[in-house]
C-alpha cells in the first residue's frame, strides 16, 4: 500500500486508488493511513467523526464506513491478484482488532514516514557540521509536501491536531534547511524564498532572523535592519512584546559589522590611523 497525506489524501493498493469520495469514510481512511501499521481505537475514530456528541448509532455507522473502505480495498486486491497470485482479502489489509482497527501497509510507502526518516538524517548531518548533506536531506524531505496535510479532507478534531503537528514538523525542517543553506553562504539564493516566507508568517522570528542574515550577506544591510524594525513595530503593537534575544543578537551583529566597515573606510594607507572625517 502506498500512502500520501502530505497534501491531498491518496491511498493506493496495487496501484489502484482506494480513497473514498464521501467525507466521513475519507476521514476514517486518513486517520488509519496516517497511523498505518498501528491500531487506531474506536474512541479516536469516533471523536474524529462526531466530536464529543456522537450519535447512538456511532459504532454501527463506523462499522459501515469500514465496510465501505474494505469494498474499495477488495476491488484493488482483485485487480492485482492475477498479477501476483496472492490471496489476501480486504480484512487482511484493514484488520479489526480489540477496541479498534489496523491498516496494514504491507511494506508499502508512506510519505510521512519518509519525511520523518529524511529529516532525522538532516538533523544528524547538521549536528556534525555536514551542512551540504543536511541541506540535501532536508530539501528532499520538504519536497514530499504538495500542500497542507490532508488538504482535501474535511478534518475533524483528531485530524486537525495531526495536521498542526505535521505543519510544525515541516516548519522545523524548513528552518534547519535554510540554516544549512546560510552556513553554505547561499544568501542571495535564499532571498526570494525568504521574502515569500516572512510575508506568509509575519511574526515568525526565526524566519525573520534568517531573512535579515540573507539580506546582510547579500550586501543589503540597511534592508536587513529595516526588516528588524518592521517586525519589532508589529510585535509591540499587536502583542506588546519585544523581539526575542536571538533576533536582537542578529541586529547587534549587523550593526557591529556596519560600524567595523565604517571604521575600515576611514583608515589611510600609511599608518593605519583613522583619517579625520571633519
Amino acid at each position: 500500500m502506498n500512502i500520501e497525506v502530505l497534501g491531498a489524501l491518496n491511498v493506493r493498493e496495487n496501484g489502484v486508488c482506494v480513497t473514498p469520495t464521501a467525507p466521513k469514510p475519507r476521514r476514517v481512511l486518513a486517520l488509519l493511513a496516517l497511523h498505518a501499521d498501528q491500531v487506531v481505537s474506536v474512541a479516536t475514530l469516533t471523536d474524529e467523526l462526531w466530536g464529543s456528541t456522537p450519535p447512538r448509532s456511532a459504532k454501527t455507522t463506523l462499522q459501515t464506513y469500514v465496510l465501505q473502505l474494505r469494498d474499495l480495498i477488495g476491488g484493488a486486491l482483485e485487480q492485482g491478484r492475477a498479477a501476483d497470485g496472492r490471496a489476501r482479502t480486504a480484512k487482511d489489509v484493514l484488520v479489526t482488532v480489540q477496541g479498534g482497527y489496523l491498516l496494514l501497509s504491507g511494506g508499502g510507502t508512506s510519505d510521512v514516514r519518509e519525511f520523518e526518516r529524511l529529516t532525522a538524517l538532516g538533523y544528524e548531518a547538521m549536528a556534525i557540521g555536514d551542512f551540504q548533506g543536511a541541506a540535501r536531506q532536508l530539501r528532499q524531505a520538504l519536497d514530499l509536501w504538495s500542500g497542507p496535510a490532508f488538504a482535501d479532507v474535511q478534518a475533524g478534531a483528531q485530524l486537525r491536531t495531526e495536521a498542526r503537528r505535521l505543519e510544525e514538523s515541516r516548519l522545523c525542517a524548513l528552518d534547519r534547511r535554510i540554516e544549512a543553506d546560510l552556513r553554505l553562504g547561499r544568501h542571495r539564493d535564499l532571498l526570494a524564498e525568504l521574502t515569500v516566507l516572512v510575508g506568509r508568517y509575519p511574526t515568525h522570528e526565526t524566519l525573520r532572523g534568517q531573512y535579515m542574515l540573507a539580506l546582510h550577506g547579500s550586501g543589503r544591510r540597511s534592508e536587513a535592519l529595516e526588516t528588524y524594525q518592521n517586525l519589532r513595530a508589529t510585535l509591540v503593537r499587536e502583542l506588546g512584546l519585544e523581539p526575542s534575544a536571538d533576533l536582537r543578537r542578529i541586529q547587534r551583529q549587523i550593526l557591529a559589522a556596519a560600524t567595523e566597515e565604517a571604521l575600515d573606510d576611514t583608515v589611510d594607507d600609511d599608518g593605519g590611523r583613522p583619517v579625520p572625517t571633519s
